[in-house]
């Protein structure tokens, strides 16, 4: 599999015309093809994207997680799959009987994410692709509430989009 290629079902709704710029159905694609390949995830795995607005993310960061702002990215696993360890590598996911592996759930605040990206001076698809390779990342288990954990999923994440063509977005120099 290269890493451009998605394995599964990809649903990515555009709420705001801003998003059609970016190509997000490619960078998603890419993204999560990338992340699947570093892993060894095989099998056919679902997925959801919604690109929207800052109001709408707060909204659903208010009711999911009791924090009403936005933020530039949200995710919701389909499957609980964080490790018991911390620094460890998540669980596998499981395929449902039909052998497709749904996975969960991405959503992206167009402002947050533009606003960010132009104070990082960095493209706008430079930095989503960084965002859906985050929120990818824990729809995997993956999360960053210990440093242990952080220092796992950011590694990953550099190294997912190394194989892009992507700077750290940490800052860090490569080895």
């Amino acid at each position: 599999m290269k890493p451009e290629e998605f394995p599964g079902e990809l649903d990515v709704a555009l709420e705001r015309p801003e998003w059609e710029t970016l190509g997000l159905e490619g960078l998603a694609a890419a993204a999560f093809g990338a992340a699947l390949l570093r892993l060894g995830v095989t099998g056919e795995v679902e997925v959801s994207v919604l690109a929207t607005g800052d109001a709408e993310v707060a909204e659903l960061n208010g009711a999911h997680r009791g924090k009403p702002s936005p933020t530039n990215v949200l995710s919701w696993p389909a499957q609980e799959l964080a490790p018991e360890d911390e620094g460890a590598m998540p669980f596998d996911p499981e395929p449902d009987p039909d052998g497709m592996t749904p996975l969960g759930d991405i959503a992206l605040a167009w402002e947050t994410c533009a606003a960010e990206a132009e104070a990082a001076g960095i493209s706008a698809s430079d930095h989503v692709t960084h965002l859906l390779t985050h929120g990818f990342l824990h729809l995997l288990g993956f999360d960053h509430e210990t440093d242990a954990d952080a220092g796992l999923m950011e590694g990953l994440e550099a190294e997912i989009l190394g194989q892009l063509g992507l700077a750290d977005p940490y800052g860090r120099q490569a080895p």
